[in-house]
């Protein structure tokens, strides 16, 4: 989506306005803990070292920034071609069931290796599938896509609340989900990685599908950026009527841009059923559909920024836990209050510092301009 403030620096836009954010976010936060009569500093030496301090910590918390990744890809896409596709959590749900399927199928008689690229393809499909109808709606009736993308998210849920109950549930089980995947519907977890640096992951269920969100936003990146079709997508963003001058049929980019969305979204599942539970279950989205949107507008909608940008939120998750444990005062609603501070000023307050930091710097490159000018005229 095209900025509404004058041009930055690369390193400013991407780089220090979002860590100003950050830093008011934790600074508000802090407060918040102060209030409650425990110690600031105190908590953010136990959410860093929860988070990042022993390998088992570590482990959870790359485990959590998988699934951000995959939803910030899937956002940020959206973002690019000017639509808000907030029904990232619906998208992840129905590609969990095309995970599923696979696996119930193929994990008694193919290897996981065999497993995997067919489990990855029906998440991609059934998530781009359940994108395409806003897409549809959008681009051909005019139905706004934040309003249909919210109305999937519960037709997901209920979807597959219908579908563990009635359709794939074993018989005479009264949990509504899937029998345990055997190894063929499991994928390997990461501990020999994390080995090579001293860290020992415990019962961490970081598994293969980090890399292969790493390998995603590799190609949103050169998707974007470096093909003719990303162009087309950013151009429908940054100005409609200019992609309508240009030729480009807007109702085909934004359902494809919709559909690759979803397909993104869809992904996502594959890093908690098969690399974490084995089995589908409902909630197992548990919100991160929604932390995706936080995810891109701190990453600004680039790959670059989306990675560090999830790890952060991965940190707040998994640090998160650690301090509610060690400090009984701050329970895991004062958590959720903290991460929903930073969702806040990396995202509805995102540009409250900029005209601030627009004034700095032009400040300065006039004061640079000044003597170059004087010196021109003499």
């Amino acid at each position: 989506m095209s900025a509404p403030y004058a041009k930055l620096p690369a390193w400013v836009e991407y780089g220090l306005i979002p860590l100003i954010n950050l830093a008011v976010a934790f600074l508000v936060a802090g407060l918040v803990v102060l209030i409650v009569g425990e110690s600031p500093l105190k908590a953010a030496s136990l959410l860093v070292q929860g988070a990042f301090g022993y390998g088992e910590g570590l482990g959870f918390t790359l485990y959590y920034a998988t699934n951000f990744i995959f939803a910030g890809l899937a956002v940020s896409v959206a973002f690019h071609c000017g639509l808000f596709n907030i029904g990232g959590e619906g998208q992840a749900y129905i590609g969990g069931l095309g995970v599923a399927l696979v696996c119930l199928w193929l994990d008694g008689v193919m290897p996981w290796f065999i497993t995997f690229p067919i489990a990855l393809l029906g998440a991609s499909l059934f998530g781009a599938a359940w994108a395409f109808i806003p897409g549809y709606l959008q681009a051909k009736r005019g139905s706004h896509v934040v309003i249909t993308t919210i109305m999937f998210n519960f037709i997901a849920s209920s979807l597959m609340v219908y579908m563990l109950v009635e359709v794939v549930k074993p018989l005479g089980s009264m949990a509504p989900q899937t029998r345990t995947f055997l190894e063929g519907g499991q994928l390997p977890r990461l501990d020999w990685l994390l080995s090579i640096f001293g860290f020992d992951i415990g019962g961490a269920p970081f598994n293969l599908s980090f890399i292969v969100a790493l390998v995603a936003a590799f190609f949103v990146w050169l998707l974007i950026w470096r093909t003719r079709l990303g162009f087309e997508i950013r151009t429908m963003g940054a100005s409609p009527s200019a992609a309508r001058y240009a030729g480009i049929k807007q109702s085909r980019i934004i359902i494809i841009t919709m559909m690759i969305s979803g397909a993104l979204a869809g992904m996502m599942a594959l890093n908690p059923i098969m690399g974490d539970q084995h089995r589908l279950q409902l909630d197992f989205v548990a919100g991160a559909g929604f932390v995706g949107i936080a995810v891109a507008l701190m990453g600004r909608s680039h790959p670059v920024g989306i990675i560090p940008a999830a790890i952060l939120f991965g940190m707040l998750y998994q640090g998160g836990a650690e301090i509610s444990f060690e400090m009984p005062n701050i329970s895991r609603d004062m958590i959720t209050i903290i991460q929903g501070l930073v969702i806040l000023f990396a995202g509805a307050l995102e540009h409250m510092f900029r005209p601030a930091i627009i004034t700095f710097f032009a400040t300065i490159r006039g004061a640079r301009a000044a003597p170059q000018a004087t010196e021109a005229g003499e």
